[in-house]
Order: C-alpha cells, then structure tokens, then sequence
C-alpha cells in the first residue's frame, strides 16, 4: 500500500466555478507558471506517485456549488490515475481544504471525527478538531483559546484485505509573520504564531494518545509548518511542533525519518528575491509504533535531492513547477489474505 502527503499549492486557482480544469494559458497562482503548466506538471506527478490514498493539503476550496471532493474528481479523471474518490471532513474557510484522494478499488474511507464538542469557553481536554481547545499559550494561567483555521481531517480507512487503520490530515497555523509593517511587529507576530501552533500541536498529541491507548494503528501526516530545527524562537520555546506531536522523553513515539535528519532533510522549495531558494522541512508522514512491523519505507520526492527523479527530467520538471511543496509517500505491507470487496 501507498499513501502520500502533497501540499498542492494554489490548487484552487486551476477550477472554475463548476469545477472544471482550467487547462489554459492564463497565469495560474504560482508565480510565473499558467494554469496549464501546473495542470499537466500535477499530472505527471500524480501519475508517477501511483498512490493508494493522497492526502491533498491545500484542497480546492469547498463550495456548495463546486465542492472540493468534485473539483478532485475531475482532476483524477484529467490526470488518468486510479485515485478517482475523494473524502474531506470539515469545510475551511481559507481556500485551502484537506482531502483525500483515494482508489475505491483498495481502500474505502470515511470521515469519523473524535473528541466532544467544547463551546465557545473551549475545553483543555482533546475536544473535536471544528471547536475550541483552551491552553495557557502566554503562561498567564488563564488559558487562550485556540481553534483551527483548517480542522483537522480524521478518517478510518479500510484496506481491501481487512487491515484497518485511522488517519489525521493535517495542515497547522503557519509561523510566518504576514502582513508585519515593522522588525518589531514581525517579531512580535513570529512568536504570536508559534505559539498558536504549538497549541495546535500539543491538542493533535491528546487525540494521537488517545489513538494510542486504544491500541490503534495511526497515521498522520500532512504539512506541519514547523520541523526540527526550523526557527530560532524553537530554543527558547521548546521543541518543535512536529516533535510534540510524536512524542517526547518517556511517551509512546510517532516515527518518521525526517524527525532524526532535521534540518538536513527538506520537503518544499520556495523562491525568494534573485536567484534565492528558502528550503525547509515541512511536510511528515507519522506512524504508530505497531506501523513498523509492516516494514515501512519513506520517500521525500525531493527533485534535485533524489537521484532518481533529479535523473528524469520531465518528473524533475513537473515536481518543481506544480509546487513549492514536494511529495512525502509511504510504502508499506498490509497482510494480503483473502481481499474481500470494498
């Protein structure tokens, strides 16, 4: 089985609004590339994924009219792959939705959010991911509340062989001080939105542990804004967001191999002024301890540090013009057995 993280950027710009391709040469969202560059680039790099489930962070938006599962669709059916469904869990209002593409014929899905409902006061104990979790983020004593401007996306998928496991998309507050007019404020704004992310961490840890105690298998996995080593606010702060998530000293741990190369292993790729890139690791694919017996294998589709595809031009082409971000998949064993219809 194959699953994959893919921070598509811009993705909504490529629908119209009945959630038809724009397969054109208008510009698209990415700087300097048309909406039918970035069409055919997701193409190639959907198609060479082949993957089982794609989580897809930074959705078409959801709109009743144009949902963002039928925006997918349509795309799958553009790009020819077997992935042709699409689950989301709770609409956003950012233009940027979390869903999964998915081939029916191997797994089956379906949305099944945890936790209780907390009210606008907020609840310090794992509440549902479209409430309000409470924590003390200015250690005032008092507790701020905290929600998601993207909630998390909680499925239970179903492989065709019985294995069953449950999965959290997630796409956390990014750290980036936008809209600062000033140093000051750019500071003040930085460690604002640092901490709001930590908080989202420390609320996916409760429900990560709550998987945990229930002896389930667990991935999670999408862009975290954050990784080890990423800020200079991280020392002063703690750990990073991502290693909340997985654990720490004396807690049942999340794996995944970037966590153990920090700041050496990069996942996105981003144009700064010149010929400037910023690169940085954003994007993870946790599991849960039992996940290891499977014999999991990771790969960050990084074009100019994997061999492999820095050596195929076109993938290597398609993978830097479709995003900043570049896919994250995991390979591993699910026990064939008898496959029974999904």
């Amino acid at each position: 089985m194959r699953i994959a993280t893919y921070n598509v950027e811009w993705f909504d710009a490529l629908f119209d609004e009945s959630g038809q391709l724009l397969d054109d040469d208008e510009w698209s969202g990415r700087y300097n590339v048309t909406r039918g560059d970035q069409a055919w680039a997701l193409r190639d790099v959907f198609r060479a994924l082949d993957a089982d489930i794609i989580l897809v962070v930074e959705a078409p938006d959801h709109k009743p009219k144009r949902p963002s599962t039928k925006c997918l669709e349509h795309f799958a059916k553009f790009a020819g792959i077997r992935a042709t469904a699409a689950e989301i869990g709770f609409p956003n209002q950012t233009q940027q939705e979390l869903v999964a593409l998915f081939d029916p014929k191997v797994v089956k899905l379906r949305h099944e959010p945890v936790g209780h409902q907390s009210g606008k006061a907020g609840s310090a104990d794992a509440p549902r991911f479209d409430t309000v979790f409470r924590w003390d983020i200015d250690n005032d004593q008092r507790g701020d509340p905290v929600r998601w401007s993207k909630p998390p996306l909680e499925l239970i998928v179903k492989h065709r062989s019985g294995f069953e496991f449950c999965m959290i998309g997630v796409h956390a507050k990014s750290k980036a001080p936008n809209g600062a007019k000033n140093e000051v404020e750019m500071m003040r704004r930085a460690v604002e939105n640092r901490k709001k992310q930590l908080a989202q961490c420390v609320w996916l840890r409760q429900r990560v542990e709550q998987h945990l105690k229930m002896h389930e298998d667990l991935i999670l996995l999408g862009d975290f804004n954050d990784g080890p080593g990423l800020d200079p606010y991280e020392e002063a702060l703690g750990k990073s967001g991502v290693e909340i998530v997985a654990g720490q000293d004396g807690e049942a741990k999340l794996f995944d191999p970037s966590l153990l190369m920090g700041a050496t292993m990069t996942t996105s790729r981003f144009k700064l002024k010149g010929d400037d890139y910023l690169e940085a690791l954003l994007d993870f694919l946790l599991v849960s301890p039992d996940f290891l017996e499977r014999k999991p294998f990771w790969r960050v589709w990084h074009p100019l540090r994997d061999p492999k595809i820095n050596a195929n031009k076109r993938l290597r082409d398609a993978l830097l013009l479709a995003s900043g971000h570049f896919p994250v998949t995991l390979d591993c064993e699910v026990d064939p057995g008898k496959k029974s219809p999904v």
